[in-house]
């Protein structure tokens, strides 16, 4: 049997891994001339060319621990602690990490006790929900009703649906936090992230529940680093596939997938050579897959499901080369380095009196096709806690460090007839100018910048719409789509299926167990 697996991603990886084991012929084909994806470690800077940088996916946290083990990859990961920082442009701050501790004394100082007691009560209930849902992701999603009662603990099954169901703020409303600010950072780094919705908007709960399924050792629940660079995760993986007897071509470009009589039978390249398989797994987005095979071969509620998860995406990624680092306003005295405030994520947030304004007039000026004054900014510096990935290093010279500002909450087109490609470089001058609130300066310590509009994501990692997860963190379980399509022999493990998107690599190992489920034992034939 001749499995062909469309897109290197880490998805189709993983898929390529558990079909090659399995015994099946598997053919890999990739656009692209690398793999990976949009989890990948690239060299993207003119300026600083020795300089190395995750430009899709920033880290590592939802890939459940018992398909590492599965795989039998190593990934070297790093435990980031702290994990989060919240400046302010005054001096208030707060430094998230595993000094419980310290944190008690920082919420009493610069917050409140009353945002301690929700900061703990909050944890421990997601803490409860990871342990509860850890077998869901590696499994056929149930309608998320049925997950509850069959997986959640009685006493959260409630919260559970809720959660699911509703908004991020809804949720965080629960806790009772006393400070607009810390609600405003949790919502946005967990229930926005990568998602089209604000404050109110339903799912943004169940994207805030996917992005705190973080399982791996030794990460309490937070995301991790990865040594290299996230490309450093697919490599392993596509070594585990090839070492399992997988090929894998790059510069690849698959232009339809062949059906005949309602049977996947191979694709046809864009050089017109057609690749005959008996399975065609496909890891390449809904949409993209709806138009490899052609929306005319669908069945027309399968079209109209894959069509209902359409969104824009809505995030810009700025990555930056950093010649030296700033000092933030809140901490004259925080080093650049391990245990300081560059080693976490950085959330930039507007002052506590106007947060809540100032991201609810973001998020319209999106929808309307506007660039918003502030948007929501995650900042990352990786170097800081991986030097290896500035290789360039000259000694005596003040060293290189890779940045990035994780930005939600812009249009994927801008209106009134401007273009991305004129206002582009304005915009990330604006950016880094909200940056220099923060940290004085920093916009003196740019050396180059690689920017991906929504647009240019869509370019670059292949993605309609530049939507980052494929489809809304919104669906989830069983809302979203299918492993098995209507077409005999084809299947997705796009990031469109359960359980998410992220890099998370359940999808590709779900897909391939519904493969070899149906082949039964004609998968060694």
């Amino acid at each position: 049997m001749h499995a062909i697996v469309v897109g290197a991603g880490h998805n189709g990886l993983v898929a390529a891994v558990f079909l090659a084991r399995a015994g099946l012929k598997v053919t890999v084909l990739e656009e692209k001339a690398t793999i990976g994806g949009a989890c990948k470690t690239e060299r993207p800077f003119a300026r600083a060319p020795g300089l190395a940088a995750s430009t899709g996916a920033y880290l590592l946290g939802l890939m459940p621990p018992e398909l590492v083990a599965k795989l039998g990859v190593d990934v070297p990961w790093i435990r980031r602690d702290p994990h989060y920082f919240l400046p302010t442009t005054g001096s208030r701050h707060l430094l998230f990490g595993s000094d419980g501790a310290a944190m008690e004394r920082q919420f009493a100082r610069f917050f409140s006790a009353q945002d301690w007691k929700a900061h703990v009560a909050m944890q421990r209930e997601l803490g409860m929900l990871r342990e509860d849902l850890a077998p869901t992701w590696l499994a056929e999603p149930l309608p998320i009703e049925d997950t509850a009662e069959r997986h959640v603990r009685p006493a959260l099954r409630a919260a559970f649906v809720d959660l699911c169901r509703n908004s991020v703020w809804t949720y965080l409303a629960r806790f009772g936090f006393k400070s607009d600010l810390l609600r405003a950072m949790y919502a946005v780094t967990d229930g926005f992230s990568g998602l089209n919705g604000a404050w109110d908007t339903p799912g943004t709960g169940m994207n805030f529940l996917v992005h705190n399924m973080c399982r791996l050792p030794g990460s309490d629940g937070t995301w991790m680093l990865v040594r290299g660079g996230m490309g450093t995760v697919t490599s392993r993986i596509a070594d585990a596939a090839r070492a399992a007897g997988a090929t894998i071509e790059t510069g690849r470009l698959v232009q339809r997938i062949v059906v005949e009589r309602g049977q996947a039978r191979g694709v046809v390249l864009s050089d017109g050579t057609e690749a005959r398989a008996d399975v065609v797994v496909c890891n390449a987005d809904p949409f993209r897959m709806r138009d490899l095979v052609g929306r005319d071969a669908l069945p027309g509620d399968y079209v109209r499901r894959i069509d209902g998860y359409a969104r824009d995406g809505a995030t810009l990624k700025v990555n930056l080369a950093l010649r030296g680092l700033p000092r933030f306003k809140c901490w004259p005295d925080g080093a650049p380095g391990p245990g300081g405030p560059f080693g976490p994520t950085i959330h930039l947030l507007p002052d506590e009196a106007n947060v809540l304004a100032d991201l609810e007039r973001a998020f319209a000026d999106a929808q309307a096709g506007r660039l918003p004054d502030f948007p929501t900014i995650e900042w990352y510096v990786h170097t800081t806690l991986d030097p290896s990935l500035d290789d360039g290093h000259e000694p005596g010279r003040e060293p290189l460090h890779n940045g990035a500002l994780f930005v939600q909450s812009v249009p994927y087109t801008l209106s009134d007839g401007r273009s991305w490609d004129a206002e582009e470089a304005g915009y990330v001058k604006h950016l880094l100018a909200i940056c220099d609130r923060f940290a004085p300066g920093t916009s003196d310590h740019v050396v180059d910048t690689f920017t991906l509009t929504p647009p240019k994501i869509e370019e670059h990692f292949g993605i309609t719409r530049g939507h980052i997860h494929h489809v809304d963190n919104s669906f989830g379980f069983a809302d979203r789509l299918p492993y098995r399509t209507p077409i005999a022999g084809l299947y997705s493990c796009s990031a469109g299926t359960h359980p998410a998107g992220s890099v998370i690599g359940c999808a590709g190992h779900n897909a391939a167990a519904a493969v070899l489920r149906e082949l039964g034992p004609k998968a060694r034939a």
